[in-house]
C-alpha cells in the first residue's frame, strides 16, 4: 500500500485540449476559497483553443505542446512521439515546481514518469469502467450512454497511469439519465457534477488521507 503524501496548498499544472471549462471552474473555486490550491501553469495541445484565452486572462504561464511537432517524421506512426511529448510536458511541470498535474479535457496520451506516479489526475465523463478508453471523450461518451439505454451515468476522477482511463479511481458521482436526454443535455448535467467532484478529489489527494493499494484508492493512510 502506498500512502499519498500530504501537500499543503498544492501547486497545479492544468492540461487542456479544448474550451477550458474545467480550467475556469478550478480558477473560480480557488478564487472563491473552496479549493486551497494554486495553478502554476497550463499545458495546451493547441494555441487556438478557448482554454488558452482563459489561461491568458488569468495571467497563467502557458506551454503549447502540439502533438504532431514531436513526431520523428510526417509519415511516422502517431504513437511514435509519445516519449518525447511526455518528456516535454513533464519538463514544463518540473519547471513550474508543480505538485500535481490535473488533466482537464486533455486528449493527448502521455507516459507518466516515476517521479509523478500517483501525482497526475484525470476526470472522465462516465462511470469507469463503462464508456471509457481510447476514443471515448466529449459527446461521444454521452451519445454512447444514451444509445445503450443506460439509466445512470456520471463522472470519475482517477489517478493516471500509462493506459487510457485505467488508473486507480479516487471518486465517482452518479447522474441520472433522463429518457428525453440528448448527448448535449446529459453532458451539461454531468459537467455540473464534475465541477463539484474534481475540486473535492484534488483536495482529498493533497490531504494525505488516501493510499493506493494496487488498483484501489483506500481512505486512510
Amino acid at each position: 500500500m502506498t500512502p499519498l503524501p500530504a501537500v499543503a496548498r498544492p501547486k497545479l499544472v492544468v492540461a487542456i485540449s479544448g474550451g477550458g471549462t474545467t480550467l475556469r471552474n478550478l480558477i473560480d473555486r480557488i478564487a472563491g476559497g473552496t479549493l486551497d490550491a494554486e495553478i502554476v501553469g497550463v499545458v495546451a495541445t493547441r494555441d487556438d483553443i478557448g482554454g488558452v484565452a482563459i489561461a491568458n486572462d488569468a495571467g497563467l504561464p502557458i506551454r503549447v505542446l502540439r502533438r504532431d511537432d514531436f513526431l520523428p517524421s510526417p509519415e511516422a506512426d502517431p504513437d511514435a512521439g509519445d516519449a518525447a511529448y511526455s518528456d516535454a510536458l513533464f519538463d514544463f511541470v518540473r519547471e513550474q515546481a508543480a505538485d500535481l498535474v490535473v488533466m482537464a479535457g486533455f486528449l493527448a496520451f502521455v507516459e507518466i514518469p516515476p517521479d509523478f506516479e500517483h501525482r497526475v489526475l484525470n476526470i472522465h465523463p462516465s462511470l469507469i469502467p463503462a464508456f471509457c478508453g481510447k476514443g471515448y471523450y466529449g459527446l461521444r461518451v454521452h451519445r454512447a450512454v444514451i444509445e445503450r439505454g443506460c439509466r445512470v451515468s456520471g463522472c470519475t476522477v482517477h489517478l493516471v497511469d500509462n493506459e487510457y482511463d485505467h488508473g486507480p479511481i479516487v471518486d465517482q458521482r452518479v447522474v441520472d439519465v433522463d429518457p428525453a436526454d440528448t448527448p448535449e443535455s446529459l453532458a451539461a448535467r454531468v459537467f455540473e457534477t464534475e465541477c463539484e467532484l474534481y475540486p473535492a478529489a484534488i483536495a482529498a489527494v493533497a490531504a494525505g488521507t488516501l493510499s493506493v493499494d494496487g488498483r484501489r484508492v483506500v481512505r486512510g493512510s
